[in-house]
């Protein structure tokens, strides 16, 4: 459920807001709604926490070594060193790069003294050193007088006397550029600067066990940040000023659990702050906080790592995403060798906090939810590492399911009202499970809709959307599964059974017309319709393709079947000889390994979009909240 919120506004004496402030992060139960502030030691502390931001960058985290404590001043000293050392090797390697492409610019040239070159200029000998294209060399006048050093089929390299009567001939493309100081000492630079950064690289290392504090440091500094925030963000009105004293007062806005609201009232009048309490509205920006059981909150983890926050005004479907994501994983994996290897997984962290005696992490607990509930899809499908019925135990066939089981994929299943010869397969028996699922949880929403307004006519308008919904899904059943089988001339037990689907979609979709956008008078909500009658028709269309899309869980999980047949295909063969053993071990790791991360993937893609895209679609969610965050210590 989501919590029920009071919006607050709390006014406090202007000389007295940081006081305040520091009474309420002890209480720690208000949500305080102020996101800017500003001020030179506001600054100052966030510079303060990039400063220790890059030195957890630079030391990484520490692996080895006895944590050592160290408080905020200590750990921005340490800061302030690592980045002392981090900019000094940044300039080393920059350096160094610079030498490095001295060196391989010179190479071919062997060692270079420009000091030497330098000293028989004042001699009054000006000499220069060339490279050219050995054509071109041959070309030059025979005048010229060169010392040849180095030539090969196409280049030639050779030194050259300047002199003032061969000006006229221009060399200066060929020219080599001296270096600044000798190639001896570029090497002897570029070593010591390599000595240096690896100093650097072992000193900076030596900080690892202060990467926790650092941390600490960094939380600590983000709560005064936080404070900073709040104390100069305060609206703050001047009621009197004279010579002697100004008064002033300051207020915020915020938000509290509406079961904690009582303390908050004592507090204050405890402490004489003036307290106004409403109830929030859908203009205000109300954070939401979701409580629900021990099991319904495994799906947390879930959800906080995709960011997914309800608005306050809109549903908690925790139990749905969870019952439902938990079905659709089993049927993406699909195979119970997988659901058994990932209970492994979630089972050694399981066990080990059990002997530790310490709270179990919710995240393993989903995840091994996640591996019982493929091992079950497994097990009704009869899929197990990817091998086929017949390389199978019987008692494991025994435990399927035969309309959905592979032992019996080629067999055609019959119903009572088709015809001889005609029947459905395993897999369109899968696709209808696929649809059903899709049927049940958009029905959950309307249902969901029609409570919240049943003191409205608007429910009537998701009750025709339900209508649509089980006359489509009959629809889809007969241009998806099989036409033959779900005909609209089908007739059950005299009830024309097409044609019935045929009118549920027609009066659903007038109820939804007429009352879908019901706001205390049916004309407006008709003329509302009217205005948005494209996106009114398109809506069955889109009845149509969210049921349709449920049809993923169902492709995702034969395209993960195919790749591990294909897998222990290529691997069966190998297994036979000894000495291909370990090469058929290493690609069944690889394949599976390779298949379970793109299940991962697909899950991510298929499985969670369906229930934060077509589900909450249907639910008219947008997943536009954020958290409840009380200030607090």
């Amino acid at each position: 459920m989501i919590v029920p919120m009071k919006k607050i506004s709390l006014i406090t004496l202007g000389e007295k807001r940081k006081e305040t402030l520091k009474k309420l992060r002890k209480l720690g139960i208000v949500h305080i709604e102020i996101n800017e502030g500003f001020g030179e030691k506001l600054n100052e502390l966030k510079e303060q926490i990039t400063l220790l931001e890059h030195a957890i960058f630079a030391v990484g985290k520490a692996k080895n070594g006895e944590q050592q404590s160290a408080e905020t001043e200590k750990a921005l000293e340490l800061a302030l060193e690592i980045d002392s050392l981090t900019e000094e090797k940044n300039s080393a390697l920059s350096e160094r790069a610079a030498l490095d492409g001295e060196l391989e610019r010179l190479k071919s040239w062997g060692d270079i003294d420009p000091d030497s070159i330098s000293d028989l200029k004042s001699s009054g000998v000006e000499v220069a050193f060339y490279e050219m294209p050995k054509s071109e060399y041959k070309a030059l006048p025979d005048s010229l007088k060169t010392v040849k050093i180095f030539a090969n089929k196409s280049t030639v390299r050779f030194l050259l006397r300047k002199e003032t009567d061969e000006q006229e001939l221009d060399l200066s493309g060929y020219e080599l550029t001296l270096p600044k100081m000798p190639t001896a000492k570029i090497k002897q630079r570029t070593e010591e600067l390599t000595n240096r950064i690896a100093e650097i690289d072992n000193r900076i290392s030596s900080y690892a066990c202060y990467a926790e504090s650092i941390k600490a440091a960094i939380k600590e500094l983000e709560k005064q940040v936080e404070f900073e925030v709040y104390a100069t963000g305060m609206e703050a009105k001047v009621l009197s000023e004279d010579e002697t004293r100004k008064v002033s007062v300051a207020y915020f806005n915020g938000y509290i659990e509406e079961e904690r609201l009582e303390k908050l009232k004592a507090t204050a009048r405890e402490n004489s702050w003036g307290l106004f309490v409403t109830d929030p509205t859908e203009e205000d920006n109300v954070p939401t906080k979701l409580k629900n059981n021990k099991f319904v909150s495994l799906i947390y983890p879930l959800t906080d790592f995709l960011g997914t926050v309800p608005g306050y005004f809109e549903y908690d479907i925790s139990g749905w995403f969870l019952a439902f994501i938990l079905i659709f994983f089993g049927i993406i994996f699909g195979d119970g060798g997988y659901g058994l290897f990932i209970c492994a997984v979630a089972a050694i962290p399981i066990i080990k906090s059990l002997i530790a005696k310490k709270p179990i992490a919710p995240t393993f607990l989903l995840v091994g939810l996640f591996g019982l509930s493929t091992i079950i899809w497994g097990t009704l499908t009869c899929t197990w590492f990817g091998l086929s019925p017949e390389q199978l135990p019987q008692w494991l066939k025994a435990l399927s399911i035969p309309l959905i089981s592979n032992v019996y994929g080629d067999k055609l299943w019959a119903l009572p009202w088709t015809a001889e010869g005609v029947g459905l397969t395993t897999a369109q028996n899968l696709q209808i499970f696929c649809f059903s699922l899709a049927l049940i949880q958009l029905t959950v929403a309307h249902v969901k809709g029609a409570i919240r307004n049943k003191s409205s006519l608007k429910m009537l308008g998701d009750i025709g959307s339900i209508l649509q919904l089980i006359g489509i899904y009959y629809l889809v059943l007969s241009l998806v599964v099989n036409a033959e089988v779900f005909s609209f001339g089908l007739v059950i037990g005299g009830i024309p059974v097409g044609t019935v689907a045929i009118v549920m979609i027609g009066i659903g979709f007038i109820m939804s017309f007429v009352f879908s956008n019901y706001e205390g008078s049916v004309i407006k909500s008709i003329l509302s319709s009217l205005t948005n009658i494209v996106s009114v028709l398109l809506g069955v269309v889109n009845v149509f393709s969210d049921i349709v899309s449920y049809i993923r869980l169902w492709a995702v999980g034969l395209a993960g079947a195919a790749i591990s047949a294909t897998v222990n295909e290529l691997a069966g063969p190998l297994l036979g000889n000894f000495l291909f053993m370990i090469i058929a071990i290493v690609l069944l790791v690889f394949g599976h390994g390779l298949n379970m991360i793109l299940n991962v993937l697909s899950v991510i893609v298929h499985g969670i979009r369906l229930n934060t895209l077509e589900f909450s679609s249907h639910l008219d969610m947008s997943w536009s909240g954020h958290k409840f965050k009380p200030f607090e210590e």
